[in-house]
């Protein structure tokens, strides 16, 4: 993920298994982590953040 100060704005969404996308949250990054890290594990699976120039997975970027 190339944005990654806090205030950056971001998407937070899940993609579910039919391949829809659910916006959870437009905010700050550390809005969105702090929202993503409430979630169910199941949810926090499917969960994606994403920029103006990037996508990353949540785990994908929790686990770096």
């Amino acid at each position: 993920m190339r944005t990654t100060y806090d205030s950056a704005t971001v998407r937070l969404y899940h993609l579910g298994d039919d391949g829809g996308a659910t916006t959870l949250m437009y905010g700050p990054l550390s809005e969105a982590l702090r929202v993503a890290d409430q979630q169910t594990q199941e949810m926090q699976d499917g969960l994606y953040l994403a920029t103006d120039n990037d996508v990353v997975a949540y785990l994908d970027l929790i686990d770096t």
